[in-house]
């Protein structure tokens, strides 16, 4: 049976661009992969059986270029209908990366965005200048830390986050892992360690904010992010990798809620890991976060835990910085075995625009933590040359 829809379309024409590289033998190979692009990730119809014209010059999308890449590659640039997006996040994302991430050998490296999607989306609350003025810290890169190990009652991390914000970490975060474990249930988590840092602050005149981990099961994330706010937390902290870009988005659109969102980048390393697949560390750690409201986004700089380079950190600083109509640019988070003596080296690779987070060296040493974390604040504070 064929086909048939009297309705014509009305289309702006306007679209937005997407940069992918693809493998492929040679030329003709690589424009074949990039309209199979073109076709999957709009009608996901074959292209001899689409029913009119009008969806084949519209919706389908176009090939705006083709060269040579790195890697053995080729990079394409595929236009889209804005209307594809239908407006909302969540189908913007499928547009740019939905299908073809089943593919072996396409990756997406970048996108741009008309104005007039940009409009729809409200992206980061804060951003840099946003959350320096809520923390009342400026010409230096902020400092932050996370409240571990797991297995610590909430007193016992509460007394931890004491000495942190006494010692000058401006953004004291739950450590991913810790949720509504029987060890340091989430209510009494919350309220403890917003005490002790509301606490800290009467006695130091600082601003230190304390981030909760409000991922959670979808029905529990805002009533958790709620208890947060009301049990006087300064901020969020949120895993999108495993609770969704969107709810990210749910929670820095709220204007009762009113947080500035820390977003931390567990399971979504594996998106990158590979340079011929998934994305670029510019899109996954930077681009993706703006749009879905964080006001900085963690990831592993190179030389830790985490096998990173150069390049993609600064790709992931690009992706944070640059210009995406009115989003605000948010702070890059490098961390991942970060040490006090790398300090140096951090401030003078991203700038005073960064939020530098140790963890576990905090703790190492002598002197004690307050003294530790003092003397992180001193060497972030430091003019570099």
């Amino acid at each position: 049976m064929s086909i048939k829809d009297p309705k014509p379309l009305d289309l702006s024409g306007e679209r937005l661009a997407a940069t992918y590289r693809i493998q492929a033998d040679d030329e003709a190979a690589a424009l074949g992969r990039a309209h199979t692009i073109c076709l999957e990730q709009t009608v996901e119809f074959p292209a001899a059986l689409i029913p009119n014209d009008a969806i084949r010059q519209q919706i389908v999308g176009t090939v705006a270029h083709l060269a040579t890449a790195d890697q053995g590659g080729w990079e394409v640039v595929i236009r889209y209908p804005v209307e594809a997006a239908g407006g909302e996040l969540t189908q913007l994302i499928n547009l740019l990366f939905g299908n073809i991430s089943l593919q072996p050998g396409v990756r997406l490296l970048d996108f741009s965005l008309p104005e007039s999607v940009l409009a729809e989306v409200r992206g980061p609350r804060f951003g840099v200048d946003g959350l320096r003025d809520l923390l009342d810290v400026h010409g230096r890169p902020l400092l932050c830390t996370a409240l571990k190990p797991m297995g610590l009652s909430a007193p016992a991390l509460a007394d931890l986050a004491y000495e942190l914000a006494l010692g000058g970490i401006d953004l004291i975060k739950d450590d991913h892992g810790l949720a509504n474990q029987p060890f340091s249930p989430f209510q009494e988590r919350i309220e403890h360690c917003a005490e002790a840092v509301r606490r800290a602050n009467q006695a130091t005149g600082r601003r230190s904010l304390y981030l909760p981990n409000v991922t959670a099961s979808a029905m529990d994330i805002l009533e958790r992010a709620v208890a947060a706010r009301d049990a006087g937390a300064g901020g969020l902290l949120f895993c999108p990798g495993l609770a969704g870009l969107d709810a990210m988005r749910m929670l820095a659109d709220d204007d009762d809620l009113g947080l500035p969102i820390l977003s931390h980048p567990a399971f979504l390393g594996g998106l990158a890991v590979d340079a011929r697949t998934g994305l670029s560390h510019r899109v996954l750690y930077g681009r993706l976060n703006r749009l879905a409201g964080a006001d900085a986004a963690i990831f592993p700089h190179f030389g830790g835990r985490f096998a990173y380079s150069e390049a993609e950190c600064r790709d992931i600083v690009d992706g944070c910085s640059d210009a995406m109509g009115q989003l605000a640019p948010i702070f890059p988070v490098p961390a991942g075995g970060m040490t006090l003596e790398r300090v140096p080296e951090l401030r003078r690779f991203y700038g005073a625009d960064s939020v530098l987070l140790i963890g576990g060296d905090l703790h190492a040493g002598d002197g004690g933590l307050v003294a530790r974390a003092g003397r992180f604040r001193e060497l972030a504070g430091q003019a570099v040359g």
